[in-house]
């Protein structure tokens, strides 16, 4: 088994083309597996701030292979989120062996978040897993993996400072937005979506004192979402927005409705595809850098927003212009129209502007956290690559087992022909054993010295076919980079 890794997040790519490339993620892992015969379980992490997969490949690998991989994946992923092939490839950072462990254990534990430390993305993991159990796409190798991963941000949570601080895209969202707002115990709020980021906003407000707080949801669940988080429910997102203060809007919408596209396009996408990575792929209608999000609406437009600004002036009457109305769109794929900054007594704040604001943190208590991240992908490597050398032991352990048999056998023989000799009866059960164990002792003991070195062997050359695989895709992520920098230049 190999573990193999296509990764794209807020540090490589703008947030713009992270939202095309991570259109239709939800089915991404399920066609993979079944369309690519050596890959054994996929995990798909998406969040607003990353899309990555993580693939178990059942086969030898060289740099060649990992090239023709990759760029296998890449156009599965095209096709479900509707960028082009050349696209889809080029976004991407490849890795494979340790660099796989240790990536994701650094996600998992907020280093690589956009705002470090954030402990969102734990919760993140876990979910991206128990999704792929659900859809079947997990293996053994990738349990151990994400399991592992969400043992070590438990770690760097409580054994660091790094995760003391409630860091998170919601609290910098709130704290943004703060210095535009009445006091916390006077302000309005409007939440649009009942995801996990909603509820993470509900917990954050009332932190900070907020109580009148309403959510709003497409999709007719925020009458329960409304019920179990003790916030209240509204039909009308108009009439909501007419009084509000502010607008935090994270349903995600357009992203599932691009995702629903793409999932009707599973099957004949399978059919399509060739059943294993030494295969061609021909995948007919690939589109260009828009992507189908293009015909999808967005949740809250300028056009709406401009009707509830004036029900608010209505409202007020002679009195002084209605309060600014604060909007932070924290979805990947966008809630908002970005025209809607445009709007008179409007300010939006979107995952970019989130980007531009996120504070540093402390150079120690990263160094910190990344000790404890790189000593448990040391060790998470270790019992991985024992486990592949265990097969070389297994054989040797077998090829012993044999010898000891045929050794009894003849111990046996040999000394019932001497008590023969004597006219003496046979060996009996108890002399039968005595020999077994005499036998079993000193083939053992022989054995050691020969399991030691066998298992040096077996890890050493796992380790070099690894570091091969590495220099493999380190050279495939230079080029793609090369290639992202080179069309950076040209639109400019």
């Amino acid at each position: 088994m190999v573990l193999l890794s296509l990764t794209a997040s807020h540090r490589e790519l703008d947030l713009d083309a992270l939202e095309r490339l991570s259109t239709g993620s939800s089915s991404v892992g399920r066609v993979v597996v079944g369309s690519c015969g050596p890959v054994a379980g996929a995990v798909v992490i998406s969040t607003c701030n990353r899309f990555e997969l993580y693939l178990d490949v059942d086969a030898p690998l060289s740099g060649d292979s990992v090239r023709h991989a990759t760029r296998h994946v890449a156009e599965l992923v095209a096709r479900s989120s509707g960028v082009t092939g050349d696209v889809a490839a080029r976004s991407f950072t490849v890795r494979t062996g340790p660099e796989v462990t240790e990536h994701l254990f650094a996600v998992a534990a907020g280093l690589d978040a956009m705002v470090v430390g954030e402990r969102e993305i734990a919760g993140q993991v876990k979910r991206s897993l128990a999704e792929a159990r659900e859809q079947e796409t997990t293996s053994k190798t990738l349990e151990l993996l994400f399991q592992t991963a969400s043992r070590t941000s438990k770690r760097v949570g409580t054994d660091t400072e790094l995760g003391a601080a409630g860091r998170s895209v919601v609290a910098l969202a709130l704290d943004l937005a703060e210095r535009e707002l009445p006091p916390w115990d006077g302000t309005r709020a409007v939440l649009i979506g009942t995801g996990s980021y909603a509820g993470a906003s509900v917990a954050a407000l009332r932190a900070r004192g907020c109580d009148d707080i309403r959510v709003y949801s497409q999709s007719g669940r925020a009458e329960a979402f409304a019920e179990s988080h003790g916030v209240q429910p509204v039909d009308s997102l108009i009439e909501a927005l007419a009084d509000a203060d502010l607008v935090v809007s994270c349903s995600g919408a357009r992203g599932r409705a691009a995702a629903a596209q793409a999932e009707s396009q599973d099957e004949r996408l399978s059919a399509t595809v060739a059943g294993d990575l030494g295969g061609s792929t021909v995948l007919p209608g690939l589109v260009t850098e828009n992507g189908p999000e293009a015909s999808l609406g967005h949740v809250l437009d300028a056009a709406a927003l401009v009707r509830a600004r004036e029900r608010a002036a209505d409202r007020a009457g002679d009195e002084p212009e209605p309060r600014p109305l604060v909007i932070l769109d924290l979805a990947l794929h966008r809630d908002v129209d970005p025209g809607v900054a445009d709007v008179e007594g409007v300010l939006l704040f979107d995952l970019a502007t989130l980007k531009a604001h996120a504070p540093a943190v402390a150079h120690d208590v990263v160094a910190q956290a990344r000790r404890i991240v790189d000593s448990a992908a040391r060790r998470f490597e270790e019992t991985r690559l024992g486990r592949e050398a265990d097969a070389a032991v297994i054989a040797l352990l077998d090829e012993a087992e044999v010898r000891v048999v045929a050794e009894i056998e003849e111990s046996v023989a040999r000394l019932t022909a001497e008590l023969a000799a004597r006219g003496v009866p046979g060996p009996d059960d108890v002399d039968v054993d005595v020999i077994a164990r005499e036998v079993r002792k000193r083939v053992h003991a022989e054995l050691h010295d020969k399991i030691v070195d066998v298992r040096a062997q077996a890890t050493a050359e796992a380790r070099a076919a690894e570091a091969a695989l590495v220099q493999g895709a380190e050279a495939l992520t230079m080029e793609a980079s090369a290639h992202r920098d080179a069309g950076s230049s040209r639109r400019r």
